[in-house]
């Protein structure tokens, strides 16, 4: 089976991961320290997409009506 994510990928990622556990690694435009492992992995990931490394496009989230018509059910 195809790998899923390129190294170049993990290696953002493990970079990103690395930094956040150091405390330098910020995020955006507020430029906090981030302390959650899922933002720092978020981080890596995006940083590997803006360099054109292999990763899966980001799941779209379901609208609000869609949650309120299931819960109906």
């Amino acid at each position: 089976m195809a790998r899923r994510y390129s190294k170049k990928a993990s290696a953002k990622v493990e970079r990103a991961m690395k930094k956040r556990k150091t405390g330098t690694l910020k995020s955006g435009r507020s430029g906090k320290t981030v302390k959650s492992r899922k933002q720092a992995i978020a981080i890596g990931l995006s940083e590997a997409r803006a360099a054109g490394a292999k990763v899966p496009k980001k799941t779209a989230k379901r609208g609000r009506k869609a949650k309120k018509r299931t819960a109906k059910r």
